[in-house]
């Protein structure tokens, strides 16, 4: 039993290993940073007391979860390192959080299954115009391996690129109920926490 648990265990790091891993960790912690230097200069500066970003949040409140789910369907399709700074971006100017983490999570998982349905239907000619064919046989083999556990796992991390794994579910015909339930919980629980973070910058800045 330990020889089992020690080599799953080194199974689960070879994954955080892989070159495409290292560059959206590399890429997602450089827009955490980015992110966090961003409300830094927005309290230094006082930022929420002027009339610019009153009418920015005006606009969210108006107009925003209309925007935010289509912003959302495109994250779950190419830019999925958008999505959570544009979920605290909404919290963070008061939008309702419920309406906000619903409204989300279901244009992420739109996007997510638009990526699956192309590579389902076009199969690997597709999926290697969008994945190198290297990528594509690595992603492949931790999924055959661990199957729905490395979904969930890229589902709660925002920076890992779950998007890609929605090629590889398509590409590999998984059930689409397996992968809707995959591609929508996850996000829903991460969504919930980046709301939560997002009012209380919210509150810390001055703007709910």
């Amino acid at each position: 039993m330990p020889e089992q648990n020690q080599e799953a265990n080194e199974n689960t790091i070879s994954v955080f290993k892989a070159s495409w891993m290292r560059s959206s960790i590399k890429l997602g912690l450089i827009a955490t940073i980015a992110g966090l230097i961003v409300i830094g200069l927005l309290k230094f500066f006082d930022v929420a007391g002027t009339q610019m970003f009153s009418d920015i949040g005006g606009f969210f409140l108006n107009y925003g979860l209309l925007g935010i789910f289509f912003v959302t369907i495109v994250a779950g399709t190419i830019v999925p390192l958008g999505s959570p700074a544009l979920v605290v971006a909404a919290a963070l100017f008061g939008i309702n959080p419920v309406l906000l983490v619903f409204t989300t999570t279901l244009g992420f998982t739109i996007g997510m299954t638009i990526n699956y349905v192309l590579a389902y239907r076009l199969g690997r000619p597709y999926v290697q115009k969008r994945v190198s064919p290297e990528h594509l046989e690595e992603m492949t083999r931790y999924w055959n391996k661990y199957g729905w556990i490395i979904y969930i796992i890229f589902g709660l991390i925002p920076v890992l690129p779950v998007e890609l794994l929605a090629f590889i579910c398509g590409f590999l015909k998984t059930r689409i109920t397996t992968f809707l339930i995959l591609s929508f919980i996850p996000r829903l629980v991460i969504f919930a926490i980046l709301v939560q973070f997002g009012q209380q910058v919210g509150n810390w800045l001055g703007t709910t």
